[in-house]
């Protein structure tokens, strides 16, 4: 059975760069193959990994659930609805060396869905035997693991920057972790583009009052702003890169 870690936080906290330096560091120490799964609406995983996506999940859904109301179905003749969406799943899988990707999306139009969440669940599922590792990018909700979308994780990384709201939020889906009674193993906090890696007294307050435990702080950077802005994949940054240095001496203490 997989290892299921979810990564969470409100928008712009950076999570999904740090999400995919995680990935490469499992990648690097041997715990391969990783299943990356993108599960946040705003996808971009696939950016920070250097990798193309052509379909999502979230397109098989629509397209499945929508196929008995089509002119023209496009599930072949003598072929189930539940094949086809297994055939269609694994079409949605984009390999690479050490990982692989599935993007969630998002469904845009109205409609019960209800079936091929199932379908969905059961091949998830599936995969989790074929890999140690999940690393699932959520949104801040974590709305495909809090209805069982998803496998129930075993390590919850919350990311926050350097700010009392985004420290709030990352309470708020520590205490929707609890409503769940997902009972993960490790629940921690990660803070992000921390001005010299250092800690306020303000923002040392705010995760003591919302009860949380800080696994690290990972420092502002320019050359990941930058490597942002021209669009270059933030995994091929500099070994000795300090976000990438602080990432790795937490995934340390982690014991993955």
């Amino acid at each position: 059975m997989a290892h299921v870690i979810a990564v969470a936080g409100k928008g712009g906290v950076g999570k999904t760069t740090l999400c995919g330096m995680l990935i490469q560091y499992l990648c690097e120490q041997g715990k391969g193959p990783i299943l990356a799964v993108d599960a946040d609406a705003n996808s971009n995983l696939n950016e920070v990994l250097g990798v193309k996506v052509e379909t999502t999940l979230g397109d098989v859904r629509e397209e499945i659930a929508r196929a008995e109301l089509a002119k023209e179905n496009p599930i072949p003749a003598g072929v189930s609805k539940a094949d086809y969406a297994e055939m269609r799943f694994e079409d949605a899988l984009v390999e690479d060396d050490d990982f692989d990707l599935l993007v969630m999306g998002r469904t845009q139009g109205k409609g019960c869905y209800c079936y091929v969440n199932g379908l969905l669940q059961t091949q998830l599922a599936k995969y989790q035997n074929n890999y140690p590792y999940f690393v699932v990018d959520n949104e801040a909700g974590m709305e495909h693991i809090s209805r069982g979308v998803l496998p129930s994780m075993q390590t919850a990384i919350l990311v926050s920057d350097c700010s009392r709201r985004g420290v709030q939020a990352v309470g708020r889906i520590a205490e929707l972790i609890r409503e769940c009674d997902m009972h993960p193993d490790t629940v921690g906090l990660i803070i992000n583009r921390a001005p010299k890696g250092e800690l306020n007294k303000g923002i040392q307050e705010e995760i003591a009052n919302q009860g949380l435990t800080l696994l690290g702080v990972v420092p502002q950077d320019e050359t990941v702003y930058e490597y942002d802005c021209e669009g270059r994949p933030t995994s091929t940054l500099p070994e000795d890169n300090p976000v990438k240095v602080a990432l790795r001496a937490i995934v340390d203490k982690l014991n993955l």
